[in-house]
């Protein structure tokens, strides 16, 4: 009876870092095509967090942590989530859902790049071909006619780039950092001054701050399940499967969340799914699953959005 229990937990698991994660970036478009970017991705941690403190104390889990973990926290929930997550949401006014998926997908070979410019790790020689399959990838993504010939898209395609980075940079930072021991609480904080941070910065670009009563309502429901299911439901999914299987096994989001975001968003935003758009698709991923090597998975499966 344990053992359906676990197995049915499991599936229940890989359905939300599937098709949960997958469909954030459709929730966050729909939301940021009526709210300000900053301030719609502060609400969503700051309360994140507020509730896994709130889940913390009901487990009978420790909050207390050193000055150092704090510092720590706050570096690595402004890379992840102020900057990584918060210029991804202001791009999605400017892309769509599944090109920011696809183009977010090939963080994997940031990362490994990253590894080799800053700590001279020597990249082996199935993830040299990966490299090659996505910048290939990338290339075919970004050089769609679509694309070049509007200059927000490109200024929205650079933003997720540049997240990116910042995404690859805090990874191998909190690989070394001192960090909470229970990923509850290490989350819970990253989180909560994430969205500290990112209501600073809405206050500071004079971002417009409505009520949630003024919302629509497919907005009030996108931010709902952004907060409870992609922010917490989905994290608390992720680390339990790490836990229950083998990483190989989740790394299979990186495959399967891109494609999710692009078939909501074709199907509810009426978003174009080129032939390009599919090849580049095809290879991008492909070179991700070459990089996705035992050596390196455990960085880039650890910390993802």
């Amino acid at each position: 009876m344990a053992k359906s229990s676990n197995s049915a937990l499991v599936i229940l698991a890989f359905f939300a870092i599937y098709v949960i994660w997958g469909s954030t970036y459709l929730l966050n478009k729909i939301a940021v095509m009526e709210l300000e970017p900053f301030m719609l991705a502060g609400c969503r941690f700051t309360l994140a967090g507020l509730c896994i403190f709130i889940l913390a104390k009901l487990m009978g889990i420790s909050l207390k942590i050193t000055k150092k973990q704090l510092v720590n926290t706050i570096i690595a929930g402004v890379l992840f989530l102020s900057i990584g997550n918060g210029l991804v949401v202001w791009a999605l006014r400017y892309v769509d859902t599944g090109f920011a998926a696809l183009e977010i997908s090939s963080q994997p070979l940031i990362i490994l790049l990253m590894m080799r410019i800053l700590q001279g790790k020597k990249i082996q020689p199935m993830s040299v071909l990966g490299v090659v399959f996505g910048v290939v990838g990338i290339y075919l993504l970004v050089s769609q006619k679509q694309i070049i010939t509007q200059e927000e898209s490109i200024i929205g395609m650079i933003m997720i780039f540049f997240c990116m980075i910042c995404w690859a940079y805090a990874s191998l930072f909190v690989a070394k950092a001192d960090l909470p021991t229970n990923y509850f609480v290490n989350t819970g904080f990253q989180m909560f001054f994430a969205g500290i941070i990112l209501g600073i910065m809405s206050l500071s670009f004079g971002e417009k701050w409505t009520a949630p009563t003024e919302w629509s309502g497919e907005v009030q429901i996108s931010m709902l399940l952004l907060i409870f299911f992609g922010s917490i439901l989905a994290f608390t999914s992720f680390n339990y499967l790490l836990k229950a299987v083998s990483p190989e096994k989740v790394a299979t989001s990186t495959y399967v969340n891109p494609i999710v975001a692009l078939l909501l968003g074709w199907y509810f935003l009426d978003e174009q799914i080129t032939k390009q758009s599919i090849l580049a698709a095809v290879i991008l991923l492909t070179g991700v699953y070459f990089i996705n090597t035992k050596k390196t998975l455990a960085i880039f499966e650890r910390f993802k959005r």
